[in-house]
């Protein structure tokens, strides 16, 4: 039988809650595989087996699995019945022989696990016995610290598995196990890295963005819907809210002193981003704040900000760089877009020194001259919102 035998790590401390975050992850790999034709995902002990079928490349199996939470690693296994009691190990050395036969190696490893302690074999049995009939046959030589190739071998009641290479994938806990979040999104290089972090940790993202139409075009917006196109292979399917705030942005123009017009900004930002994600159950907002980076993330323009909002607002960069914040764009596969000329509503009526010492006091009393609520009113009511698939397709949304 040919299947992808996948691990996870943190799921396995989670006591009596494991088999919820197990189902979850099952749940999860069955959406991700399922227009590939893969029918049955498994839940077996300490593992999960999605059985593949025998036309099926394994080349999309494997990206597809590359972007599923949860997953530490996975490889592509195939099976031969065991006998728990009286195990016979013919089986599995003939077919380990003839899946190594023409590969390139010199030396190997074996590396047996024992799912079922009832089998009367141990782990270092089968990887003695497997290790000198594979010697015997390849004459190939057994190297335990840097072998060129390593069997993978998987002992479970009534099946061995076995295989000869292992995949990364992401790890973190299954997309939805965490609840959903309000990630605001600019077509930048840190809140998408932002987002991606608390979806690792299995939170449900819903985007935010703000763009500063009527007075800039389109492009940050086309460029935030390719980066959330993105995000969506690794959660399946996306929410993002498109917010006008260009006219917004004019009224605070107009009616404050140019230095606090940032925080101003960003407190509004927070103001309209907290009632949508009120709307779509989220329980915190996410944003891409690195301390000190910029004028509005020093810590006292970060504490005026945060008080605008009720709902916790969580910072996963607040102690990454930009060299950190980069590399990590780069391995999700956001950074080339983000990088891409725009014009972002960050950058639209922004003073030459903003101040980096907002007081609490002073900017309540500047917005006492607005009408708050009109202005989130504005907003909300020209956001529009765009659903997002992976695979592009119309999908019943997996996550309520």
């Amino acid at each position: 039988m040919r299947c992808a035998i996948l691990h996870y790590h943190e799921l396995a401390l989670k006591g009596r809650n494991r088999s919820f975050f197990e189902q979850r992850l099952v749940r999860n790999l069955r959406l991700a595989l399922k227009d590939l034709g893969v029918r049955r995902v498994d839940a077996l002990p300490g593992r999960i087996r999605a059985i593949l079928p025998d036309t099926l490349p394994w080349e999309p199996v494997k990206t597809r699995l590359s972007h599923v939470f949860g997953v530490v690693n996975f490889s592509l296994a195939q099976s031969v019945p065991l006998d728990l009691i009286h195990p016979n190990l013919d089986a599995l050395k003939i077919a380990v022989a003839d899946e190594v036969q023409g590969l390139a190696f010199q030396t190997f490893r074996v590396t047996a696990k024992r799912a079922d302690k009832r089998l009367t074999l141990t782990s270092m049995d089968v990887e003695r016995e497997l290790g000198a009939y594979l010697c015997a046959v390849t004459g190939k030589k057994v190297n335990l610290t840097k072998p060129d190739l390593t069997v993978y071998v998987e002992l479970l009641s009534s099946e061995a598995y076995y295989s000869v290479k292992k995949e990364v994938g992401p790890g973190g806990m299954p997309t939805g196990v965490s609840g959903k979040v309000a990630c605001l999104i600019s077509g930048g290089i840190d809140s998408p890295v932002a987002a991606y972090r608390m979806m690792r940790r299995g939170c449900q993202a819903v985007f935010v963005h703000f763009h500063g139409r009527p007075f800039v075009s389109r492009a940050s917006e086309e460029k935030v819907r390719e980066i959330v196109e993105l995000l969506t292979r690794y959660q399946l399917y996306s929410r993002l809210y498109l917010i006008p705030f260009g006219e917004i942005q004019r009224h605070i123009v107009l009616g404050a002193p140019a230095a606090y017009r940032v925080v101003l900004y960003r407190r509004m930002m927070l103001r309209i981003a907290e009632e949508l994600a009120r709307r779509d159950r989220c329980w915190a907002l996410i944003t891409g704040d690195s301390l000190g980076q910029v004028a509005s993330q020093t810590p006292e323009n970060l504490t005026v900000v945060q008080e605008a909002a009720h709902l916790p607002i969580l910072r996963p960069l607040i102690g990454m760089d930009k060299i950190e914040i980069t590399e990590q764009a780069q391995r999700i596969g956001t950074f080339e877009t983000s990088i891409e000329p725009d014009q972002d509503c960050c950058r639209l009526f922004v003073p030459p020194h903003p101040s980096t010492r907002a007081d609490l006091d002073q900017i309540r009393k500047i917005e006492r001259g607005f009408d708050l609520d009109a202005l989130v009113k504005q907003g909300l009511g020209k956001a529009e919102l765009v659903e997002v698939t992976f695979p592009a397709q119309p999908v019943r949304p997996p996550f309520p």
